[in-house]
């Protein structure tokens, strides 16, 4: 950690507005005015026009927040001009994820790179990249590990990547396969014993607010976070308490994964089942997290299942 001994306003880009860069966005807005920051947001142009009520509600919601709005298309633009609109920002935090297609998180971080942002916090919020390693069976992932090997290999750039496992809402998710409400059964991935680390993207906006504007500056570190780390088996448990039903639990082992996915190596969300299988560098003990160590409140799996399974 490096302290920030300058009182100027810190210029904070955020790069997409889906889902988590709302959150990440909100979560700044709250601490916007006491730590000296200004706010942008980086938007394509069909997004700005978007005459969508949903999307012009957002946009109001943004506006609303004091942040500004920057155009630019992510995926279309080249690294030149993506460094062109970074380099007038202090710190760039990116929140698209892998539907911007493959290349776009290397692209981003050189982007980020050739501008030399003081600190750049890629989309990295998910599992841990470094203990999965190379030719794990969700290929997208091993553009996750040149973006830190280029990151690392550098000094003029600090980073934070920030691990935060699955969204909370994706483990129960009916597409991942892994709850299933009708049968009442979960379906292990590995075994029961297997654990998953998982945090919801509210809250995932509030703690990268506080990690990015943590006094004194956290740079070059992975941090990591947790609104709850539980085996498959406490899932079981977890929704017998919330549905009061039984629930069954049986597991899918990590050769049958694969072999399901050898059946269609493109299916996306069998390379997912088949790398959470293996139970490395998806799971991480809450004592080692940013909110269990500053005390921040968060969501944990049954809480977030008492709020939104009602509705299924």
């Amino acid at each position: 950690m490096q302290a920030d001994r300058t009182n100027v306003k810190q210029r904070i880009l955020v790069l997409g507005a889906g889902e988590l860069g709302l959150a990440v966005l909100q979560g700044l807005a709250t601490k916007a005015s006491e730590h000296a920051v200004s706010l942008s947001v980086l938007l394509r142009a069909q997004t700005i026009d978007s005459q969508a009520p949903g999307k012009r509600a957002e946009l109001d919601k943004i506006r609303e927040w004091g942040v500004a709005i920057e155009p630019a298309d992510l995926v279309n633009a080249d690294v030149l001009a993506l460094a062109r609109i970074f380099e007038r920002f202090d710190t760039v935090i990116s929140c698209v994820g892998f539907a911007a297609g493959p290349g776009t998180q290397l692209k981003l971080c050189d982007a980020a790179l050739q501008a030399g942002v003081k600190r750049f916090v890629p989309w990295q919020f998910g599992v841990d990249y470094d203990l999965i390693g190379r030719g794990s069976p969700q290929d997208l992932f091993d553009e996750q590990l040149d973006v830190r090997d280029r990151l690392r290999a550098q000094q003029r750039t600090g980073w934070i990547i920030i691990s935060t496992g699955m969204f909370t809402s994706f483990l129960f998710e009916p597409s991942f396969g892994v709850v299933d409400l009708e049968q009442a059964c979960v379906n292990a991935l590995g075994s029961l014993e297997t654990a998953v680390t998982v945090t919801t993207p509210e809250d995932i906006g509030q703690l990268t607010a506080a990690i990015v504007l943590h006094q004194p500056h956290i740079v070059n570190q992975v941090v990591y976070t947790a609104g709850d780390t539980l085996t498959y088996g406490e899932l079981a448990a977890l929704l017998e308490r919330v549905t009061h039903k039984p629930f069954k639990a049986r597991a899918r082992t990590v050769q049958q994964l694969h072999a399901d996915l050898a059946l269609s190596p493109d299916d996306p969300m069998r390379k997912y089942r088949a790398v959470f299988a293996q139970g490395r560098g998806v799971a991480w003990g809450k004592a080692q997290t940013f909110n269990q160590q500053q005390g921040i409140k968060v969501t944990s799996a049954e809480q977030w299942a008492l709020v939104n399974l009602k509705n299924r």
